[in-house]
């Protein structure tokens, strides 16, 4: 068995699905980081405009009622745009890995995400977010 990817990091997970965000999260928690699981990307952006210092990353869905997660990660990076975006898609027209990195998202994944994928990106994210520019 591979060893999974472990931090202590905070993580803002938004999912319309409160199914999938409490799984998300939960796999997360079992790695050491501290998760806050949500289901309103409209809350999730308002509370993060509040505190933008709250979270040292984000996941968000793709496909939400209210905002569609490529505009939720554009406004996140419009506040703090140090703020490392992990989108997750079961399937999408409008956003791929390019597009997505194209917007400042640093990660993308597919739905159904796995433990190993997921904790490796969340590692490589962060990993790269704290790394010095150069």
């Amino acid at each position: 068995m591979q060893e999974h990817q472990t931090g202590t990091e905070r993580i803002l997970i938004v999912d319309d699905d409160e199914g999938i965000a409490k799984l998300e999260a939960m796999m997360l928690e079992r790695l050491g980081y501290k998760v806050t699981p949500t289901v309103n990307c409209l809350d999730a952006l308002a509370s993060f405009k509040a505190n933008p210092g709250e979270f040292d990353l984000v996941i968000t869905d793709m496909t939400m009622p209210g905002m569609a997660g490529d505009t939720f990660a554009k406004e996140l990076i419009a506040v703090r745009s140090d703020i490392p975006v992990i989108i997750c898609t079961g399937f999408s027209d409008r956003v791929n890995e390019e597009t997505a990195k194209s917007m400042g998202v640093k990660g993308f994944l597919m739905k159904p995400v796995s433990w190993s994928g997921l904790s490796e990106m969340v590692r490589k994210v962060l990993d790269e977010a704290e790394a010095p520019a150069g």
